[in-house]
């Protein structure tokens, strides 16, 4: 089954993709409305993370990752994130990793 996940940093990274699920994928841009980003330090490196935000406009991108692939960005996104479902301003339901 193929799951829709909302990236808007280093998940974008062809490099990190690479990395974390094996394989680059092209995404298709989308805006996620109602979040800001902010940052959060994790092993002294500062990440990009969401937060609410009520004129806040993200831009990203949707990828398609299978349910394995799912877990492994799951694992690189540790429990300093939450995975939730959103609904992106295209009408797309989405994944998105945030505080």
């Amino acid at each position: 089954m193929e799951e829709l996940i909302f990236v808007y940093g280093t998940l974008r990274d062809p490099k990190i993709q690479m990395d974390i699920i094996g394989r680059l994928i092209e995404g298709t841009p989308d805006t996620l409305l109602g979040y800001e980003k902010s940052t959060i330090k994790l092993r002294n490196i500062v990440y990009p993370i969401l937060v609410p935000g009520n004129n806040g406009v993200i831009e990203g991108e949707i990828l398609k990752v299978s349910q394995e692939e799912l877990n492994k960005i799951d694992e690189y996104e540790t429990d300093a994130y939450r995975r939730v479902k959103v609904k992106l301003k295209s009408g797309t339901d989405a994944w998105v990793y945030m505080k």
